[in-house]
């Protein structure tokens, strides 16, 4: 089997029938030796943190598919850690949009003059180019169309997307007395259709309990699953 891409938390293989396979790894990034989803320098291993991210993965996938929701997963197979997706068309070079419920991280340290810490945020929907090497900068609206990275229909459907799973996951979070803070997606063209891809894990979310403590990968699987 081909492996078309080595992220910093999974691999990417061929599976040479329009299908793909996710390998989960016990990488993590962070920045100033600390573990940051967010980052995009991998600083070391967790034990268990990519199966954490494997099993919540197909978790929400699961949970996401049978409320309605477009994703590219179409299986997994545990003893492998693996997930098989559709094959997807990314937005140019790929974009992430994230959704924040409270003011924390980058958000913070760029508006921390307009907001206090843990602020409250009406699912604001941020939008960023993947580029490491110009650390992933934000893009609005004007600047993806203008570009023909996507269309509008594409850019309004990704967004409204974006609040609906946030939605989702928050519920479910909620059930278990647990706060989301922000949260990314990945979402690509499958079949002409605007779909989430990628993952839905610990490396994509910002979580913290009744306590206010913020959960590591492993932490947040323990306490979903």
């Amino acid at each position: 089997m081909k492996r078309l891409f080595e992220g910093k938390t999974k691999d990417v293989f061929d599976k040479g029938d329009g299908q793909f396979l996710l390998k989960f790894k016990d990488t993590v990034t962070g920045a100033e030796g600390k573990i940051d989803p967010g980052a995009n320098e991998v600083m070391g291993e967790v034990a268990d943190k990519g199966k954490a991210s494997f099993a919540l993965s197909v978790y929400f996938f699961s949970r996401l598919e049978e409320q309605g929701i477009p994703t590219h997963f179409t299986g997994a197979d545990t003893h492998g850690q693996t997930m098989t997706v559709r094959a997807a068309e990314a937005f140019g070079g790929g974009l992430e949009f994230i959704c924040r419920r409270y003011a924390c991280g980058s958000f913070l340290r760029r508006y921390g003059e307009y907001a206090a810490e843990m602020a409250e945020l009406p699912y604001l929907v941020e939008i960023t180019l993947k580029d490491d090497q110009r650390g992933d900068p934000l893009a609005n609206d004007e600047t993806l169309l203008a570009l023909s990275i996507l269309s509008e229909e594409e850019l309004e459907k990704a967004k409204g997307l974006t609040v609906d799973i946030t939605k989702a996951i928050e519920a479910m979070l909620e059930k278990r007395d647990l706060r989301l803070v922000d949260i990314k997606y990945e979402f690509g063209r499958v079949d002409g259709e605007v779909v989430l891809i990628d993952e839905i894990s610990g490396d994509s979310m910002r979580v913290v309990n009744s306590a206010g403590d913020t959960l590591d990968q492993v932490e947040l699987s323990k306490e979903i699953l």
